[in-house]
């Protein structure tokens, strides 16, 4: 049984704060049955958020969001502070999405004891990419979805393919874990000029905003080339790149091709392309599937 609720059609979420009240809540949603969506967010929600959401209210029957700044994520000196919070916006989304709950817990209510003695380790997969600037990032991560997943027990959770090392990682933990819960990538969704929505935008401005784009022309240019083999896919992303980069207004950080499991990639078949870079002090990242041949 699936949601035949549209997008449009409007309802108040419950908001719960604590274990108890989401518990609560929960137990109200499963007495009508069906399946159990999770979107799990760090709130500051925009139209990438609304497209998760959307795709969890098409494949489940109920729908929990949850806001939660994880500060276990953010290493030193990263943007933990000045990380965007705007709570009522977030209520109204998730109210135009038909949201069931909104779990917006504090940090006492996540990690009750203060950081947890025992996390999650992401493995080898985490020490690459995005794991090679910000090492204990993933294990953050990993840690707060685990026991998202606890307090909520979804059926089935969504992710951005935006954050696809994430994505990938999070799959890995459940299947390896023998979580219970289906793990869907949702397609990226971007702005007019390309640029892949994030909560970090807001930090550019409008120069900024037209420049960033750039990350996602270079992506479309790679995996156009990927038709004639790995080396013309990375070399016609970083062509377009590279006044950028010699202009000084963007910092490459990495351009890397990969399996879609984030191994080698493979001499033919289906592949991953990934960047970071910075655009002014904003590090943004973005990803597109790659089909090379030889």
């Amino acid at each position: 049984m699936t949601s035949t609720t549209s997008p449009l059609d409007v309802r108040n979420p419950v908001v719960a704060h604590t274990r108890v009240e989401l518990a609560a809540a929960l137990e109200e949603v499963r007495s009508k049955g069906g399946r159990v969506g999770l979107v799990p967010t760090m709130g500051a929600l925009h139209a990438g958020h609304r497209s998760l959401i959307q795709v969890a209210r098409e494949l489940t029957d109920a729908v929990v969001v949850s806001i939660f700044v994880n500060p276990l994520q953010f290493g030193p000196n990263e943007d933990l502070g000045r990380y965007p919070r705007a709570f009522e916006a977030d209520l109204t989304l998730c109210s135009d999405e038909g949201v069931d709950v909104v779990f917006a817990p504090g940090a006492g209510e996540v990690y009750p004891g203060g950081e947890p003695h025992v996390m999650i380790d992401p493995g080898p997969l985490a020490r690459i990419l995005e794991g090679g600037s910000r090492p204990t990032h993933f294990r953050g991560v990993l840690t707060v979805v685990a026991k998202l997943f606890g307090l909520v027990g979804p059926d089935l959770a969504v992710f951005g393919q935006k954050d696809y090392q994430q994505l990938v990682l999070i799959r890995r933990m459940a299947e390896d874990l023998c979580m219970g819960v289906e793990i869907v990538g949702a397609e990226t969704a971007r702005e007019a000029g390309g640029l892949a929505l994030s909560s970090r935008n807001q930090y550019l401005d409008e120069e900024q905003q037209m420049l960033a784009a750039t990350l996602s022309r270079a992506l479309r240019a790679g995996a156009d080339a990927g038709r004639n083999g790995s080396e013309r896919a990375l070399a016609a992303a970083h062509d377009v790149l590279r006044d950028a980069e010699r202009g000084g207004v963007i910092a490459l950080d990495y351009l890397e091709l990969t399996s879609p499991t984030l191994g080698k990639a493979p001499e033919s078949g289906e592949a991953r392309l990934l960047v970071a870079a910075r655009v002014g002090t904003t590090r943004l990242i973005d990803n597109i599937a790659v089909v090379l041949r030889q």
